[in-house]
């Protein structure tokens, strides 16, 4: 299916570009997030008109995600949950909680989705998280997860 995008996003396409996706990526995620429109002959005419606006829209986002990068870029953030004696955690530590740690010591709203850890945190120790605020704007943070107490 032929969409026109109406922003930058990454691995896919910029602004005003028609690209061909499936379906479902078109309609259930694309379209319904209006990140894009269908490829029609009455759209293509419509995003010709409004590229430069959707352009200043992009760049503002983008000024506004270099400034949280600047605020949070390589900053250790603890979390203290409970583990067993060999340092494993029971459970682990989400996106969601990530992004409500950065909201209570920051005041800066971090959506789960942009949050992209290396890999999963199951143990105690220092981690490295990615977290894209933009297509092109990236910021990297460390998660120390300390102990509360150990469970026997």
């Amino acid at each position: 299916m032929k969409v026109i995008l109406l922003e930058n996003i990454k691995r896919i396409g910029s602004i005003g570009e028609i690209i061909d996706v499936k379906r479902g990526f078109a309609r259930n995620f694309l379209i319904a997030n209006k990140k894009a429109l269908y490829a029609s002959k009455e759209n293509i005419k419509e995003v010709e008109k409004i590229k430069s606006d959707l352009s200043k829209k992009d760049n503002e986002k983008k000024l506004q995600a270099k400034k949280i990068s600047e605020q949070i870029d390589k900053k250790e953030y603890i979390v203290k949950k409970l583990s067993t004696e060999n340092n494993e955690l029971y459970g682990s530590v989400k996106p969601t909680e990530i992004s409500k740690l950065i909201l209570e010591t920051n005041k800066i709203d971090v959506k789960p989705s942009m949050i992209q850890p290396v890999k999963e945190i199951k143990s105690i120790g220092k981690f490295k998280v990615k977290i894209s605020l933009h297509s092109s704007v990236d910021a990297e943070i460390t998660i120390n997860v300390q102990s509360a107490e150990t469970i026997q």
